[in-house]
């Protein structure tokens, strides 16, 4: 059997050096192991720690990409890059624990196909952050057709099978997480505590989240498009509705409305207002779906890599 780590890092060249021994330390837990590090285009010594630790253990390999991709495509191209029969995918910051490698692969010998780390609770996380994450996830199993772990969850391991499938999905602009959710497969849960950064930032900012859950949300759900439907019919019958009163209070003598002045440029003013921002709002949430396809139908790369380290 053959295990393969998986480690995306983007300016995590402190963290790297503390977590690669721990990583290797899970040996006993297969045959062979291997460790593919994904250098996501950094500023720092990143590459320079993976270099070092390949010219020393055979088992550590690395890929630099050419820009940077973001995280869930430097786990596409690990994915890619990576040969091993279940494989774990865990970030470089050290939260994760290599640790519980041990029990991600007993349920997967056990017949899982896709075993969830799942995050029973963060230490280091501010209150706000803990907020926006559970109101992702429950937006995400609310209204989409995915169904992820309810605290969330980015550490977990893959069946070889899965990964196979999921290489050849053509999707770019999209959460792996949620696309493996979609998938289906057997999957199960191990419920763990995520520590603290130990050295560094979060590259995690907030513009990134708010992109994220937006490539999740339109890649598997339909409802803004229900909803734009719903605002339009809604608008429509306001508008039939009206008209309606203002035919019956003419034929009626003023006795529904009371006598219609000319005037009425205030309220004229609001509707026009009201009415063309929603418009634009429609106009938006159909561009979103309609940038997406132009994304896939250019058919650009994933990634691209600049440099193998340990990799024919």
């Amino acid at each position: 059997m053959r295990l393969s780590f998986v480690v995306p890092a983007f300016g995590e060249a402190e963290n790297l050096e503390r977590l690669i021994p721990r990583i290797l330390a899970q040996r006993s837990l297969a045959d062979e192991l291997e460790v593919v590090i994904v250098d996501d285009h950094s500023a720092d010594s990143t590459l320079d720690v993976v270099r070092a630790w390949a010219a020393r253990d055979a088992a550590i390999h690395g890929v630099r990409l050419a820009r940077n991709a973001g995280s869930h495509m430097a786990i596409f191209c690990g994915l890619t890059e990576c040969t091993g029969d279940a494989v774990i995918v865990l970030a470089a910051d050290g939260q994760d624990p290599p640790e519980l490698a041990a029990g991600l692969v007993t349920r997967w010998r056990d017949g899982a196909h896709v075993v969830w780390a799942v995050r029973g609770g963060r230490r280091g996380e501010s209150r706000l952050g803990l907020a926006l994450s559970r109101a992702y996830y429950r937006m995400m199993n609310r209204w989409t057709s995915v169904r992820l772990p309810q605290t969330g969850a980015d550490f977990f391991l893959l069946d070889r099978r899965v990964i196979d499938v999921l290489k050849n999905l053509p999707e770019r602009n999209t959460s792996i997480f949620a696309l493996i959710s979609w998938l289906g497969f057997k999957q199960a849960e191990v419920e763990y505590v995520k520590e603290a950064r130990h050295a560094g930032t979060s590259k995690w900012t907030f513009a990134a989240r708010l992109r994220l859950a937006l490539d999740s949300f339109f890649s598997f759900s339909v409802m803004p498009l229900k909803f734009a439907s719903a605002l339009g019919l809604l608008y429509a019958a306001a508008g039939f509705l009206y008209a309606a009163l203002l035919i019956v209070n003419v034929l009626t003598h003023g006795r529904i409305l009371g006598r219609v002045a000319i005037e009425g440029w205030s309220a004229l003013m609001v509707v026009l207002l009201v009415s063309s921002g929603t418009l634009m709002l429609v106009l938006g949430l159909f561009g979103e779906y309609l940038w997406r396809t132009l994304e896939e139908v250019r058919g650009r790369p994933r990634f691209i890599v600049e440099e193998r380290v340990n990799l024919r």
